[in-house]
């Protein structure tokens, strides 16, 4: 059953990293999600591959282990297996769709195409709820997602479900602690799901809900002490959420060994320089330093149209900046022995997973902090927050102190408005949509829907033109997108349903005050398929 959630957040001591459910990736849409799930349950989760051997998993030291879905067939050539081994290592092991029928047919089970597939939502008949689905009403209705199904469950386990297209829905071996899911419990569409999950990891491995993101405050201040010792450190300072929270716990673990970076790079959005420059450090006491690089970053990016080598140029530049600005901290700190060695930076989990750098992940798109980093950096990087999706480093940031302004701020991507401008970076573009930004935050936290949004990016078609007619005249102006999304951690976004009474004001101000837009378009894609960001 589900337990209540877990106490408040304790006081930071040092304490040792948790022992991880870990969730193999077999190539899942969802396998992000399902870590997400597990820590919601209050239990800390990680991602391998479904390449790791036996032998790296149980290295380690998982308390309980979850199997993904994945979109090949189990019986298809060359299609990713599980070693037996694992379900000898009496590490409790839940199975999820894929991972479901690689564990049965693993196992001595039948699994087979059956010409009755099953997607989207469906009723299942629970036959025995079990521990893993205890609490179950007898009928229930699930996400499935699968063409094959298992057809007889492997010795020693007793079947919990079934559906028209899956004689066998659900299984378990409590002698073993083995549990396997033709659904997916992970999706709010299966909405029994979470408590299948939490049966699995409180009953089924034996867990307690102990874990919590406050926990990383004090493992990651005992960790950065010991990485940096005594050294200077730099923090590139972006105003975000994420740096922001970094930085924070940066200066609780070292003090002033810290001196905080901010790069003006000419792609902020309107008043956010003099916002981080007032705001952060009337908060946190910080060390500041402002780099004013407006010049270098458009030189830089002049003439570039591709969005994967803007990410780069402009990571690189930081980097670049981040150098001269260390040597500077020393200079001005008159310590001509002295070095910086270390480099902060609010690199988040899904970063990680887009940018290839995930367990098992493809490469989505580079993030400046990750995909974008040049070879010959300088430094060795220092990222607290690097396991962490964005809802759980707002909660980290809170329990810190940082202020809700900061931590509340609608996320903001480090290569600012170069990933928002569709074509070549120039100051006029730049102005352009730094006006039609200005124009949306405002009418957005007019109407009281800043917490109703994860954020709206808004992005200028630079290489496209549109005929609009204005003043009775012809114009030839640039498409301006507005792009409102709702998300949990930015793995996955739905866009957000605005009011038609502020999307007309906005098109309105928008056209009217900015000559060179003539036209305002809303994207309603969800993620996936389309990404948040348009580059």
């Amino acid at each position: 059953m589900t337990q209540p959630p877990a106490a408040p957040l304790p006081a930071a001591s040092p304490a040792a990293t948790p022992r991880p459910v870990l969730v193999v990736d077999f190539g899942a849409q969802y396998a992000q999600l399902i870590a997400r799930r597990v820590r919601e349950a209050s239990v800390y989760s990680e991602i391998v591959p479904h390449t790791a051997t036996v032998e790296a998993m149980l290295a380690k030291n998982p308390v309980a282990i979850i199997l993904s879905g994945g979109p090949s067939s189990v019986y298809a050539d060359g299609a990713p297996s599980v070693d037996p081994a694992l379900f000898d290592a009496g590490i409790p092991v839940l199975g999820i769709c894929y991972g479901f029928q690689a564990m049965a047919q693993a196992l001595g089970g039948t699994v087979a195409r059956t010409g009755s597939s099953e997607f989207g939502g469906t009723a299942v008949t629970i036959a025995g709820a079990g521990e893993l689905l205890a609490g179950s009403p007898a009928e229930q209705s699930v996400w499935m997602s699968h063409g094959d199904s298992v057809q007889a469950a492997p010795a020693g386990f007793d079947v919990l479900a079934t559906s028209s297209g899956s004689p066998v829905a659900a299984f378990e071996d409590r002698t073993r602690n083995l549990y396997g899911l033709q659904w997916h419990p992970e999706v709010r569409h299966s909405p029994l799901g979470q408590r299948a999950l939490e049966n699995f990891l409180y009953t089924g491995a034996g867990l307690a809900p102990d874990w919590n993101p406050g926990n990383v405050i004090a493992d990651q201040v005992a960790a950065i002490r010991a990485q940096v010792g005594s050294a200077r450190v730099i923090c590139g300072l972006s105003g975000g959420v994420d740096s922001s929270v970094a930085a924070a716990l940066v200066q609780k673990a070292v003090g002033d060994q810290l001196t905080c970076v901010f790069v003006d790079h000419g792609l902020l959005r309107s008043g956010e320089a003099e916002q981080v420059e007032k705001d952060f450090v009337a908060a946190t006491g910080v060390t500041l330093k402002v780099v004013d690089a407006r010049e270098r970053f458009l030189d830089a990016l002049a003439g570039v149209s591709d969005p994967e080598t803007k990410r780069k140029i402009i990571g690189r530049e930081f980097i670049r900046v981040f150098e001269q600005a260390a040597r500077e901290v020393v200079a001005d700190a008159g310590d001509a022995g002295a070095e910086v060695k270390f480099l902060v930076q609010g690199t988040l989990y899904p970063d990680v997973v887009e940018s290839g750098g995930g367990e098992g992940a493809a490469n989505i798109k580079s993030h400046h902090n990750v995909g974008g980093l040049p070879d010959d950096l300088q430094f060795s990087l220092v990222e607290p927050l690097r396991a962490l999706f964005k809802d759980e480093v707002r909660a980290v940031g809170l329990e810190l102190g940082v202020p809700e302004a900061i931590v509340w701020r609608q996320p903001f991507p480090g290569p600012g408005l170069g990933i928002r401008i569709v074509g070549e970076v120039t100051a006029e573009r730049l102005e352009i949509l730094r006006a039609a930004d200005a124009i949306a935050r405002e009418e957005l936290t007019r109407a009281g829907l800043d917490r109703e949004i994860w954020q709206c990016p808004v992005v200028l078609l630079g290489d496209v033109r549109s005929v609009g007619v204005q003043g009775d005249g012809r114009t030839y102006g640039h498409p301006i997108v507005l792009r409102p999304v709702s998300s949990e951690d930015a793995m996955t976004a739905d866009w957000t349903r605005l009011p038609y009474d502020v999307l007309a004001i906005i098109s309105t101000r928008i056209t009217n005050e900015v000559r060179e837009v003539n036209r305002v378009v809303l994207d309603v894609t969800s993620k996936p398929p389309g990404t948040i960001e348009w580059e």
